[in-house]
């Protein structure tokens, strides 16, 4: 496992996993590596391939998996990237259909910042067939590749109506508004503070809407505590141990035992 930027929960998800599926972590810090010290991906990649069955890597920069997946034949896992986190996203997705029911033409609504998160669940709304709102501050843009799986899909809708986004909704998801090695320091957190998930903003939601955030939450930020601390709508827990368990199922299914 190869990280690039800190983690609580991937690594700790992950490493459990493998333990408990008979396997053996190796963690390496990239800084550590001669990664830091110019050896190519190319040539590390082909090295840690003769040592491994299975890469797992949390990076800063998505061209980096791709580029392992080119120079190296064993299963790349994309543990997050700057521009997704799909190991996330499957395990909220686990969450919200074990807490209320199936995501199938639910309504999935998103606040605040246009990060690697939202864009697996754009992805994952072409997949599962739901209806996702973006609420976001105008002066955050949709990056090129958030457009080009989103542009033209009648499941997805960006906007600044905070109540057309809540409305009805089944779960209100948020994260942090300034994403780990985040670059947008033009950006005021005053464009974001309608976006806060709190007790005013969640009214006319649908009755049992659940709360989702995939951690670390900065409290009275992107969310109050009201909010995540409530047992009747936050199902952020449970969110964060299912991690464990669909690091499990993609490691299975990467050495094709499922």
């Amino acid at each position: 496992m190869i990280f690039e930027k800190p983690s609580t929960r991937t690594r700790v998800s992950f490493e459990i996993a493998i333990k408990e599926l008979g396997g053996q972590a190796i963690i390496l810090d990239e800084s550590t590596t001669h990664l830091a010290r110019g050896e190519t991906v190319a040539d590390t990649a082909r090295v840690l391939d003769r040592y491994c069955q299975i890469f797992m890597i949390r990076t800063t920069n998505h061209n980096k998996l791709l580029e392992y997946h080119n120079y190296a034949n064993a299963p790349i896992i994309n543990g997050l990237s700057n521009i997704s986190h799909p190991c996330q996203v499957m395990a909220d997705i686990m969450t919200f259909e074990e807490n209320r029911e199936t995501i199938l033409r639910k309504k999935i609504t998103w606040m605040g910042d246009l990060n690697n998160v939202l864009f697996s669940w754009v992805e994952a709304a072409n997949i599962f067939d739901f209806d996702l709102y973006i609420a976001h501050p105008k002066q955050i843009k949709p990056s090129k590749e958030l457009k080009k799986i989103s542009n033209g899909k009648k499941n997805i809708t960006f906007t600044q109506n905070v109540k057309q986004a809540i409305h009805n909704s089944n779960c209100i998801i948020t994260d942090t508004w300034f994403s780990m090695g985040s670059k947008k320091s033009n950006i005021s957190e005053q464009y974001f503070k309608r976006y806060q998930v709190n007790e005013k903003n969640i009214i006319g939601a649908n009755p049992k809407v659940a709360f989702m955030h995939c951690l670390p939450a900065k409290r009275g930020k992107e969310v109050t505590k009201e909010v995540i601390d409530n047992k009747k709508i936050s199902i952020v827990w449970d969110e964060a141990e299912n991690r464990l368990h669909i690091q499990k199922a993609i490691l299975e299914w990467c050495l094709k035992k499922i």
